[in-house]
């Protein structure tokens, strides 16, 4: 089993690391020409291709001149302690029982639009840069034509057939992946909470459920379909009226 999620856009880089064991990125070779790339770039052209403030353009701006391409714990983290964003705030890293990192390294991909895919303890270093922003690369027009291939035969190369990928990222990430190619089964499990008296997808809650989901395959082992329709934190239960098939389980609360 193969768990995929989103990176986050915001960033925890002062907390303290429980762990001293890293790995280095898949693509790490390619992230440089990435950043070689967005190093060319104005403030005033990182405001307009990334829709964003002055203030961001500035902090990233230096993020990217600031970027070494060998990455060392004296100026990386491991992914998974470094993005903060609300699917992160549902996984609760931080307080994973130690015996669970093998399982959480063995099964967690992160997607990146600078760096591809990371497993958890992959070293990163701070930066800004969704999947659909439109940065050429070379002779790709955007990065979903620099990371689709890439991730996708790094993705099956960890997949048998008889295996099972759980979609958690969001659809702007899941984009970078050919699923047509993929050769497991995949599984995109829908979060519905009920407001005004209707089950509707509420993006906030349904990201912390995302992360959530990840701790409840890794405290649980889960292995199987079943095994995740068993997913029973932040309120959430399966419900077989609400899914339309077995591909995308659906939970409500």
């Amino acid at each position: 089993m193969k768990i995929l999620i989103s990176p986050a856009k915001s960033l925890e880089l002062n907390k303290e690391i429980p762990v001293k064991e890293y790995t280095r990125p898949l693509f790490l070779d390619t992230a440089v020409q990435v950043n070689k790339k967005l190093t060319r770039l104005t403030k005033q052209e990182l405001m307009d291709l990334m829709s964003i403030s002055e203030q961001l353009a500035d902090l990233n701006y230096q993020r990217y001149q600031d970027f070494k391409e060998k990455h060392e714990p004296s100026n990386a983290r491991q992914a998974v302690f470094t993005f903060d964003g609300d699917v992160y705030t549902g996984l609760d890293v931080y307080n994973l029982a130690s015996e669970k990192y093998p399982k959480l390294q063995d099964e967690l991909r992160i997607l990146s639009g600078l760096y591809g895919i990371l497993k958890p303890f992959d070293l990163i270093q701070p930066y800004r840069l969704e999947m659909g922003t439109k940065l050429g690369i070379e002779n790709n027009k955007d990065l979903y034509e620099l990371w689709k291939d890439k991730v996708t035969r790094s993705l099956n190369a960890e997949l048998s057939t008889d295996d099972l990928l759980i979609n958690l990222a969001s659809n702007e990430y899941f984009k970078a992946v050919d699923k047509k190619k993929i050769k497991a089964q995949i599984i995109t499990p829908v979060f519905k909470d009920y407001k005004n008296g209707k089950l509707k997808v509420i993006s906030f809650y349904a990201k912390k459920a995302r992360g959530a989901m990840v701790k409840f395959i890794v405290e649980n082992n889960a292995k199987s379909l079943s095994d995740i329709q068993g997913f029973n934190l932040l309120g959430y239960a399966y419900s077989e009226e609400e899914s339309k098939d077995n591909k995308q389980p659906t939970f409500v609360r």
